[in-house]
């Protein structure tokens, strides 16, 4: 007889159930850490119940990171394990479960049931490679995010205590502007320094470009600043320990992001052949895509990415939405979304597409999501074939 095992991942502690090829349950529950004690208490509570493990195959959802772990320690022990789309599980539940309850102990019961109806996933593991550039670019974003986060309480402290200051410099982050907001971030510090030091900390971060006649208007401005008088120290203070923090983790994202480059070189993968896929978006795309043979049709990486059009459905009559489902990667959603607006900018044919949404009166999200679709297309084709993008690959692939 075969069986089913079933795991519902969480962060600490997972939860396990047991049917054979009837759908019978054989073990309810069976509750475990996530760590080597965890792992031998489950397969000691199945062996005590079986006496063998061989005709044992195993099923999980992909939640988060959390289960890496223990497929790893499943495989490594020769177990064949399918990793299923948390999105699988839930559309089951509603067949499964007429009730539509969930908690970790039906869920364990579920996903085993799906593994005995469905069959087993060919679910492996991404190279190394792919799995640390993920991890990379995840990184990277993450930091990303934080400096925007930070920037933008700089200009809040700014147009508190020196308003003017946004049009001194074209950009308020740029080298010569962080370095006079780490050293005279409000007007009563700039009038305190002495013009010839302003000048020549100009002249050092500006290679030159600014010079005495810069800082004698970088006074006058100050000198009648509309921005508060109040607090101005606490303020001083906070902008400082902020612009330092930008530099800080900036200097990081230059490190993380040689290190993406030299990864992504390894894999060569043709993406920086795709219109608007800069070197920022294709190591993002090609990660969070992963083994491109694991999507038969492009129509499976579209919904991967949850760029999709989400559907509605009552009885007998389904609508389709024009909003897209958003289920998936956000990262990959995010990094094609960005590409989609570099590429209506530089490849004519993409242009004309959007175009035509905007003219039949379509909203720009809603046509943006058309040319993620189809840059999508193009990715799994590229992908799939190994090769550069060639014009062809749009009028052969997008008819519509």
């Amino acid at each position: 007889m075969n069986y089913f095992l079933g795991v519902d991942i969480a962060k600490t502690n997972h939860v396990a159930s047991l049917i054979n090829n009837t759908g019978d349950v054989v073990l309810r529950a069976i509750k475990f850490t996530n760590s080597n004690d965890g792992f031998n208490k489950l397969l000691t509570t199945i062996q005590n119940k079986l006496g063998d493990l061989s005709n044992i195959e195993v099923a999980m959802k992909a939640t988060g990171h959390y289960w890496l772990s223990l497929y790893t320690a499943l495989t490594d022990n020769g177990f064949n394990v399918s990793v299923y789309n948390p999105y699988q599980i839930k559309s089951y539940r509603g067949v499964y479960n007429n009730r539509k309850q969930k908690n970790n102990v039906i869920d364990s019961i579920l996903i085993a049931d799906y593994l005995r109806v469905f069959g087993s996933s060919k679910s492996k593991l991404p190279q190394e490679d792919i799995l640390s550039l993920k991890q990379l670019t995840r990184f990277r974003t993450n930091i990303v995010d934080n400096v925007s986060s930070l920037k933008t309480q700089v200009i809040a402290l700014l147009d508190k205590v020196f308003p003017e200051y946004k049009k001194l410099f074209c950009d308020t982050f740029g080298t010569t502007s962080k370095q006079l907001l780490l050293n005279c971030p409000t007007p009563d510090d700039i009038l305190k320094i002495s013009t010839t030091k302003l000048a020549n900390l100009l002249s050092k971060h500006s290679k030159g470009r600014f010079n005495k006649d810069t800082a004698s208007h970088l006074k006058e401005v100050a000198k009648s600043s509309f921005g508060i008088k109040f607090t101005t120290d606490a303020c001083s203070f906070e902008i400082k320990q902020l612009i330092n923090q930008i530099i800080f983790l900036e200097n990081q994202i230059d490190e993380v992001s040689k290190e993406i480059k030299d990864l992504y070189n390894k894999l060569d993968s043709h993406l920086l052949s795709v219109p608007g896929v800069g070197v920022n978006l294709a190591p993002i795309i090609l990660s969070e895509i992963g083994d491109i043979h694991n999507f038969d049709k492009p129509s499976k990486l579209i919904a991967f990415a949850g760029t999709d059009p989400s559907e509605n459905q009552s009885g007998n009559k389904a609508s389709s939405n024009e909003k897209t489902s958003k289920r998936g990667s956000p990262y990959l959603r995010h990094a094609i979304y960005t590409a989609s607006l570099v590429a209506i900018s530089n490849e004519p044919e993409l242009r004309a597409y959007y175009d035509k949404k905007i003219s039949e009166g379509k909203h720009h999200f809603v046509a943006l999501a058309g040319i993620s679709r189809k840059l999508l297309t193009i990715i799994y084709y590229i992908l799939k074939e190994d090769r550069d993008y060639i014009k062809y690959d749009y009028i052969k692939n997008n008819k519509n």
